[in-house]
C-alpha cells in the first residue's frame, strides 16, 4: 500500500510539473505574440535575456542602408556637377580663346590694311611729284621776269597738290622775287638758298633764271622734307626750313 501511494504521489507531481510547463509554454507563446504586437509601435522593449527584438534590428539596418544610399546619391550628384562645371569652364575658355584669336587677327588685318594704304598714298605722292612736269630747261631764258611769270613757271614745275605749300614758303622767303638777297646771311633767290651757290647743282644760271631756282628748291624740299608740304609744316613750327 505504501509503495502504491508513492507511485501515486510521483505521478501527481509529474502531472503538476507537466502542467506547469505547459502553462509556462503557453504564457511564453502569448508573451511573444504580445511582444510582437507591441514592437510595431515601440521597437525598444527588450526580451527577458536583454537582446533587441528582430523588428528593431531590421529597422536599424534599413536606416543605415537608406543613409548609405543617400550619401552615394549625393556623391554621384556632386561628381556630375563637378564634371559639368569643368566642361562648362573648358568650353568658356575655348570660346574666349577663339574670340581673342579672332580679335587679334582682325587687328592685324586692319593694321596691314592701314600700312598698305599709307604706302599706296606715299607712292601716289611720289608718282605725283615724279609725274611728267616741266623742267627748267623747258622755259626760254628771259632777261627779266615778273612775279606772275615766275608763278606760272612754278605751277608747271611743282605738283598741283604741293603748289600751295611751295608758294607759302616762297612768299615768306622772297615774296616771289628771284633776285632777293638777305644782306645778313647772303641767302639768295626765290627759296633763299644758303649759301646761294648751292643752286648751281640745278644750273649755272641760278642767279638769273627763276626756273633753275624753282628746280633746286623743289628738289631740296623733296629730299629733306619729303615734299613742299612737309617743308611748309616744318617752316610753320620753326620759321625756317
Amino acid at each position: 500500500m505504501l509503495e502504491g501511494n508513492r507511485v501515486s504521489r510521483i505521478s501527481v507531481r509529474g502531472f503538476a510539473v507537466a502542467s506547469a510547463t505547459a502553462v509556462t509554454t503557453v504564457g511564453a507563446v502569448v508573451g511573444v505574440a504580445a511582444g510582437s504586437a507591441q514592437s510595431t509601435t515601440t521597437h525598444t522593449e527588450p526580451t527577458a535575456a536583454g537582446t533587441p527584438l528582430l523588428a528593431d534590428i531590421s529597422a536599424g539596418s534599413q536606416a543605415q542602408l537608406q543613409t548609405a544610399s543617400l550619401t552615394q546619391q549625393a556623391d554621384a550628384q556632386s561628381s556630375v556637377a563637378d564634371t559639368a562645371a569643368k566642361k562648362e569652364a573648358e568650353e568658356a575658355a575655348r570660346k574666349q580663346a577663339a574670340k581673342d584669336a579672332a580679335a587679334k587677327k582682325e587687328a592685324a588685318e586692319k593694321q596691314a590694311a592701314a600700312e598698305k594704304e599709307a604706302k599706296q598714298r606715299e607712292a601716289e605722292k611720289v608718282a605725283s611729284r615724279s609725274a611728267a612736269r616741266a623742267d627748267a630747261s623747258d622755259f626760254a631764258v628771259q632777261s627779266s621776269y615778273t612775279v606772275a611769270q615766275v608763278q606760272a613757271i612754278a605751277r608747271q614745275m611743282v605738283p598741283a597738290d604741293q603748289f600751295q605749300c611751295f608758294s607759302n614758303i616762297v612768299n615768306h622767303e622772297s615774296t616771289w622775287n628771284y633776285r632777293a638777297t638777305n644782306p645778313s646771311s647772303g641767302a639768295y633767290g626765290l627759296v633763299q638758298a644758303l649759301p646761294a651757290s648751292k643752286m648751281s647743282s640745278a644750273g649755272a644760271d641760278w642767279r638769273t633764271n627763276p626756273a633753275t631756282q624753282i628746280k633746286w628748291g623743289l628738289d631740296y624740299m623733296n629730299e629733306r622734307y619729303k615734299s613742299p608740304c612737309g617743308a611748309w609744316s616744318f617752316w610753320q613750327a620753326n620759321s625756317w626750313y
